[in-house]
Parts: structure tokens; C-alpha cells; sequence
């Protein structure tokens, strides 16, 4: 198994182009709010670029919108959107994710909530139960976005920020885990992406994690 380590929106591109699984690390807060919705007992989460982003690569928040709709209706046919700016009114965050609440209604899904990006407390704002959660997110849900767009045939995430369940080296232990198991299913490799080149805690994150998993390769 081939395992790479990347940065940025242009890195999950470059993932996706190289047919691997696209593990996205964007710790404040992208990443570690999903992670936190997945301990909540959420079925799919999804990352989005948010109306206003322009990433040097294509984006799709459309198409995402349609795959979560797809997912949602196969369950509780309940999406959750976590969205920025992560203080202030909700109108705010409304306003940026448009594009992805029409692929949503197109796909006959319905919208429950939306919530700021605010890391593993989401959990004290709504129930997350069953529902398939989308971040719109600047760094973390545009390289989601981008990997999905660009082809990658499965995209996840992970952080080492601890949640409500998992402290220490278990938030990292399970992105690990996910990526390999879900890598090996599909017979890929895996590119690990740190969010932002920009933002340190998400380069080391995403190192970290790339360690563990090359552990489990050797």
C-alpha cells in the first residue's frame, strides 16, 4: 500500500488523481467536529467548500450536497450542516452554504440544522444521532471537496484533538484505523492532507497520523 503525505486543496487533488483514499487532517475545527459527530453517532460525514471559497482547484459543493442527500434518505434522511463563521448569527452561515443546500433539496434530503464549526463541543449544541453531518468549512471542507471532485473514491477525516470519547492518542489511533481499513477494502493507497500549509497543528497532525499508518503497512 502506498501511503503519501500532502498539504492543502491542491495535495487532496493530487491524491485523488493518484487513486487513493483522501484522509483530510484539519484540526481547528473541520476534522475534529466530524470526528466528534461520528463519537455522537452519526451515519456519513461529508466536507463542502463553502459559496465564497476560490481554491486553485475545482470544487463541487453542488455534487457533495447530492451525495449526502443520497446517503441521508438511505437512513434517517436527517443532514446536519456545520458551517462558519463559527460566532455570530446563523443568517451568516447560511448565506455561505447555498450551493451545497440546493444539491441537498435536489437529492429530496432535508435540512435539520446548522451549526457553527466549533470542534468536538457540537455535540452540546443539537443531536447528531443517525444524521449525516456536512462541514462547509475554508481549509478542511474545500480539500474534501476537492478530493471528491477530483475523483478520489473515498474521502474521510481525522484529527488529533481529543473528543468527548476519545483523549490522548485515540483520536489519531482512529483516523489511522479508518483510513487503512477503508484503503484496504477498496485495494488503494492513501494520501494524508493537511488542510492548510499554513496552519502548523494541521502539518503535524497529518504527519502523525501518516506514521501510524505507515505502521500498520509494515
Amino acid at each position: 500500500m502506498r501511503v503519501a503525505l500532502t498539504a492543502n486543496a491542491s495535495g487532496a487533488v493530487y491524491g485523488a488523481e493518484l487513486g487513493h483514499l483522501v484522509l483530510v487532517v484539519d484540526v481547528c475545527d473541520m476534522s475534529t467536529s466530524l470526528e466528534a459527530a461520528l463519537d455522537a453517532g452519526a451515519i456519513a460525514v461529508f466536507g463542502a467548500s463553502p459559496d465564497d471559497a476560490r481554491p486553485p482547484v475545482p470544487v463541487d459543493p453542488f455534487n457533495v450536497g447530492v451525495r449526502a442527500g443520497e446517503c441521508a434518505q438511505e437512513a434517517a434522511n436527517k443532514i446536519i450542516l456545520i458551517a462558519e463563521p463559527r460566532t455570530g448569527p446563523a443568517a451568516k452561515r447560511w448565506e455561505r452554504v447555498q450551493r451545497v443546500c440546493q444539491g441537498i433539496e435536489s437529492a429530496g434530503a432535508k435540512i435539520e440544522k446548522i451549526i457553527p464549526n466549533l470542534g468536538k463541543e457540537i455535540v452540546n449544541l443539537c443531536s447528531l444521532n443517525k444524521r449525516v453531518v456536512i462541514a462547509v468549512t475554508n481549509s478542511g471542507g474545500v480539500a474534501f471537496d476537492a478530493a471528491l471532485t477530483a475523483g478520489a473514491p473515498v474521502v474521510c477525516t481525522g484529527t488529533i484533538a481529543r473528543t468527548t470519547f476519545k483523549k490522548g492518542i485515540k483520536p489519531a489511533q482512529a483516523a489511522a484505523a479508518r483510513a487503512f481499513e477503508a484503503a484496504q477494502q477498496i485495494n488503494a493507497g492513501i494520501t494524508v492532507v493537511a488542510a492548510s500549509s499554513n496552519s502548523l497543528e494541521d502539518v503535524l497532525a497529518a504527519e502523525y497520523i501518516y506514521n501510524l499508518i505507515l505502521q500498520k503497512v509494515k
